[in-house]
């Protein structure tokens, strides 16, 4: 069987069963730094991009006089274009390499980005979104398969961490800068300094992400393709990932894209400058996604995801309450919650794989972002018919499904456990 049958399964057997001479970079190896910056500043550009409008919701709804769920669509838009073609750019990944597929990724979509400020309707701002968020989906698809196959892997979760940290730096960095802008100069001004910023983040990654050293390329072929996909989809353990994947991002998907009609409005009438500087606790989650792998070091994966759904609940229940402190403390929990969340998911994901690792994570990708998309939207119609507590009620019911599905994982690995004793004293 030659390795293009088996794409990165030879890969594979090395990050499972490293040898002692193991060749990947490790933090302070070679090379080590400036993968991180450049996967890093990759994270960067794709949140700002991908949630460029979620901050200026309310003054697309007033230039084009729509409801909050119908401009919530710019956003669903960009991500549900992300989850649809993100598991045919990792098959292009396979073949093509990582490096190739996201730099080539984040040149469609910024090249897009020139483009987004002159939409002249909303259907027209949606339709180009879309395909800015399929174009983006180059970079989920193959950024942690890359890590993956270049990273030891006791250090995997912290590099793919620096990743997610870069995701939300990124989502921080676009909601305050468009938030200034937009108030002074509109929202289509706005949308395109986020543009120059994703420009200027897309050239540093080229120059700086090392040429993969251990990548195999793998074969195009649909059948072998589809036998990938269906196999991890036959593994429960992958199963339960993406799904948490997927609920997470629900409550977060959510909660930023109606959080800005919140405060622009009675009890808080905030600017749209400051409305935008509320995403500084996008801070809190570039903590918890980069510490990441010592969570789970102390409380182990099952107890990390225990911890970030607590967290993720607090904070939406004190986002009820009509004091504005009350509300940025939830904030800072639910995102301090769900980034940890994420990076422990997705970090299992490539650990978890046993061969083409770029489709086991194009599949948490998709549904991730399917998550995301399905927040924006049901979070802003329940907003419409509920106020905030009908977001927060989504929030909770895709929280109390991570848990559910954490404990079933809790006790299938007991079943796994007392099996295994049962065969040894047997």
């Amino acid at each position: 069987m030659t390795p293009a049958d088996t794409g990165a399964s030879t890969v594979v057997g090395a990050v499972l069963s490293p040898a002692p001479s193991d060749s990947r970079t490790a933090p302070g190896g070679p090379g080590y730094r400036r993968m991180s910056l450049a996967l890093f500043l990759a994270g960067v550009a794709t949140f700002a991009l991908l949630y460029s409008t979620q901050a200026l919701l309310p003054l697309i709804s007033g230039e084009f006089g729509v409801s909050a769920s119908e401009a919530s669509w710019t956003v669903a838009a960009a991500t549900g274009g992300l989850a649809v073609f993100v598991l045919p750019m990792s098959a292009l990944s396979e073949r093509f390499g990582r490096r190739t597929v996201m730099t080539a990724s984040l040149a469609v979509a910024v090249t897009v980005a020139v483009l987004v400020p002159l939409a002249p309707s909303l259907p027209a701002l949606v339709a180009l979104r879309a395909v800015q968020g399929a174009a983006l989906a180059g970079l989920p698809a193959s950024a942690t398969a890359y890590l993956a196959e270049e990273v030891r892997p006791r250090a995997l979760v912290t590099a793919i961490g620096l990743f997610v940290a870069g995701n939300s730096v990124g989502g921080m960095s676009g909601r305050i800068v468009t938030g200034w802008v937009a108030q002074e100069w509109g929202w289509r001004a706005a949308l395109g300094v986020i543009g120059v910023l994703a420009v200027a983040c897309a050239i540093a990654f080229r120059l700086l992400l090392p040429a993969p050293k251990h990548f195999v390329p793998g074969s195009l072929r649909p059948r072998v393709l589809l036998g990938a996909v269906r196999d991890h989809l036959a593994d429960p353990l992958l199963r339960r990932l993406y799904a948490i994947g997927a609920l997470f991002m629900t409550v977060f998907g959510g909660v930023y894209t109606v959080i800005g009609y919140r405060l622009t409005d009675e009890p808080f009438s905030l600017p749209q400058g400051v409305v935008g500087s509320i995403f500084l606790v996008y801070l809190v989650g570039t903590v918890s996604a980069s510490t990441a792998g010592r969570l789970v070091g102390r409380l182990g994966r099952r107890g990390s995801l225990y911890l970030a759904a607590g967290t993720t609940a607090t904070g939406l229940l004190l986002s009820l309450a009509d004091s504005l402190p009350l509300v940025l403390l939830g904030l800072v929990l639910i995102t301090a919650g769900f980034f940890a969340g994420h990076a422990v998911a997705s970090s299992a994901v490539g650990r978890t794989a046993t061969k083409a690792r770029a489709q086991a994570s194009a599949l948490y990708q998709s549904a991730y972002y399917v998550g995301s998309s399905a927040g924006s939207t049901v979070g802003a119609v329940a907003f419409h018919a509920g106020g905030w507590g009908g977001t927060v009620a989504v929030g909770a019911a895709a929280v109390t499904g991570v848990v559910g599905i954490t404990l079933a994982g809790t006790r299938a690995a007991a079943r796994t456990a007392r099996a295994s004793r049962t065969a040894r004293t047997a």
